[in-house]
């Protein structure tokens, strides 16, 4: 039985937006459900904060229309719509106290000191900072300054709670653990998050929706195993985990397999939904820690080439072949042992499950 969808919170279409002559957002379109963890993921410039911005009212677009629960909002001041912000820098009053800080909304609300003392106990002990009350941002590890900025933002009872990378500032463990807090915070409140990344692997730990950006447009939306195991271009491919981009030429398919000719030798694709047509050239991606190494050949399909480099990258082996056509492949390991030198000659094989064709916009209408 399919899960059914919440009701849509936030949606946005078809938004521009130009500074001066620089096109940065074109034409974005995105349907936010309630409830849901989205995550806008993209390098630097690519449009992201700026998508985060018209959101959230702090900047306004040049065409286009943003809709809060159906009702249109890109006029409306920041204060006006229901959505707060926390950003990478915590934004926190430095002479206040945390109390302070997170009452800070309220006070300006006017909501009566009683609630208030409740709400913000409330938030203290949601964000595990019971005890907290009297201490300054500068008495408080960098963690917990993040807390108390989610905590000021959430005690308004926000729809949509847009963060700017709030982990970026945090070390690896610390970022790691936050990451767990802030998705488990989220499920448990069940409020709408729209999350700003460069990082792929907290996008895919956090994320119910992958939107990936490139160049003020969104590449592709979908959830993480949408996006990684089925990138439908090879910028996605790429940008979210480690694949390599190879190109062929179809000889035959059989059933749902294709198997394409290329310079280092042939190779084997899913062909999935797309109709594929023999003697036509296509892009396919395969993942690096999907491609086995061999000395000798063991399957019908595989292509040549020479290692040419091995390294030690954050608890995997990196390992480098170079093809004739001096292309790079990169294969990934668990572990350090792999029993192959510099300089050796290797065969590399993958199953046709393990690939997927990309970047098939408009193959589709070739004739």
């Amino acid at each position: 039985m399919m899960e059914q969808k919440k009701p849509v919170v936030l949606e946005l279409k078809n938004i521009t937006k130009n500074f001066g002559d620089t096109e940065v957002l074109r034409g974005i379109d995105l349907t936010v459900h309630e409830g849901q963890f989205v995550t806008l993921l993209g390098s630097s410039g690519c449009g992201k904060t700026t998508t985060l911005r018209i959101i959230a009212g702090l900047e306004y677009p040049n065409d286009g229309e943003v809709l809060l629960e159906g009702k249109p909002v890109k006029n409306l001041a920041p204060e006006k719509r229901n959505v707060n912000t926390v950003f990478q820098n915590y934004a926190l009053f430095p002479h206040m106290n945390v109390y302070n800080n997170i009452a800070y909304g309220l006070k300006l609300k006017k909501v009566s000191k009683s609630e208030t003392k409740e709400r913000v106990t409330k938030m203290l002990s949601l964000v595990q900072l019971d005890g907290f009350e009297k201490r300054m941002p500068s008495e408080m590890s960098g963690g917990q300054r993040q807390r108390v900025a989610i905590a000021r933002a959430l005690i308004n009872n926000p729809k949509v709670l847009l963060l700017d990378e709030p982990l970026g500032a945090l070390d690896l463990q610390l970022r790691r653990q936050m990451q767990y807090e802030l998705k488990k915070l989220q499920k448990k409140l069940g409020i709408t998050f729209i999350y700003i990344t460069h990082d792929q692997e907290e996008a895919i730990n956090m994320s119910d929706v992958i939107v990936v950006m490139r160049d003020g447009k969104f590449e592709q939306a979908g959830s993480p195993t949408e996006i990684y195991d089925h990138p439908k271009t090879s910028y996605v491919a790429s940008f979210v985990g480690s694949a390599n981009i190879l190109r062929g030429t179809v000889t035959s398919i059989k059933e749902d397999t294709a198997i394409l000719s290329g310079s280092c030798g042939t190779m084997a694709c899913k062909t999935e939904q797309y109709e594929i047509k023999e003697g036509s050239s296509y892009t396919l991606a395969v993942r690096s820690e999907s491609i086995s190494v061999w000395r000798e050949a063991k399957a019908e399909q595989y292509i040549t080439g020479t290692i040419t480099e091995k390294s030690f990258v954050g608890g995997m082996l990196r390992i480098v072949v170079t093809l004739e056509d001096r292309s790079e492949v990169v294969i990934t390991r668990q572990g350090i042992n792999f029993f192959y030198d510099i300089g050796e000659k290797v065969c590399l094989e993958w199953a046709a499950q393990d690939a997927v064709f990309v970047d098939m916009e408009g193959k589709q209408d070739e004739k």
